[in-house]
């Protein structure tokens, strides 16, 4: 396994204005005037099926750009659903804290040690909940929830995230859709947290790049953190292939490409 490319620094970041680091998959770290949020944490070197002394489950390409020691304080862990790439539970125990809440999809609350956190709270599509300065409101996606194959009962989500004057959309993990369109409103997003890999030969769960750029224009997003790739073998397409991809959807507009590699970071 590789080091991260990149090596963001939180640490740098001041407590004013909206500030992201993607750390690998569908992890990404966001400060939003002061406060954190750690999406669908994933730090582990394997996901997978626990068998005590091992995980049977895709190796990671890259390590994650922080470890957990090095995070910040983190006030909210926002999980998407209940996929082992999304929402791994060695990585979930390391950060459990009475000063950290968490939302999740509708039953999979039941795979956290919930009394080990500030709180949890189950969200379901159209369902909100304020933590700290953040209001949080899940909307439908085009994907799925089972963790393992008879599980089929559990949620998925992706989340529209407001505090103040900014608003982040994050877009868990999905297949091309429309219904990105009924969370556009007149009001932008400041950036939309997008999946764009694992679509090859997955694509009825896994959109393309440019299928995620669509759908975040048609949320109405302004800028673009494109994750899903460079991290674990899950699909056949190239490694780069995604990223590249992004970039010919982007056409005329690379600036609103915020990151391309593990561990860059953007501040605005």
């Amino acid at each position: 396994m590789a080091p991260a490319p990149f090596r963001p620094n939180p640490r740098a970041w001041g407590d004013s204005g909206l500030h992201a680091a993607w750390l690998g998959h569908a992890t990404t770290l966001l400060k939003i005037d002061g406060a954190t949020i750690l999406t669908d944490p994933v730090f582990s070197p394997r996901v997978g099926v626990n068998l005590g002394l091992a995980t049977l489950g895709p190796k990671r390409f890259v390590a994650a750009a922080l470890a957990i020691s090095e995070l910040p304080k983190i006030d909210l862990v926002l999980l998407s659903h209940a996929h082992f790439d999304h929402f791994d539970i060695r990585s979930l125990r390391r950060l459990e804290a009475r000063g950290t809440a968490v939302i999740t999809a509708a039953r999979t609350s039941d795979l956290l040690r919930a009394n080990r956190y500030g709180s949890v709270r189950e969200l379901r599509w159209d369902e909100r909940a304020r933590v700290g300065p953040f209001e949080i409101r899940a909307f439908r996606v085009n994907h799925w929830g089972a963790r393992m194959r008879s599980d089929t009962y559990r949620g998925y989500n992706g989340y529209v995230i407001e505090a103040g004057r900014y608003r982040v959309l994050f877009g868990g993990d999905t297949a091309d859709t429309t219904l990105f369109r009924a969370v556009r409103t007149s009001r932008p997003y400041d950036l939309a947290i997008m999946p764009v890999g694992a679509y090859n030969p997955w694509i009825h769960y896994h959109c393309t790049p440019e299928q995620a750029w669509r759908m975040a224009d048609e949320a109405g997003a302004e800028l673009f953190l494109p994750v899903h790739h460079q991290t674990f073998p899950l699909s056949s397409e190239p490694l780069l292939e995604p990223i590249e991809r992004v970039m010919d959807a982007a056409g005329n507009h690379p600036d609103r490409v915020t990151v391309q590699r593990v561990g860059q970071e953007f501040s605005i």
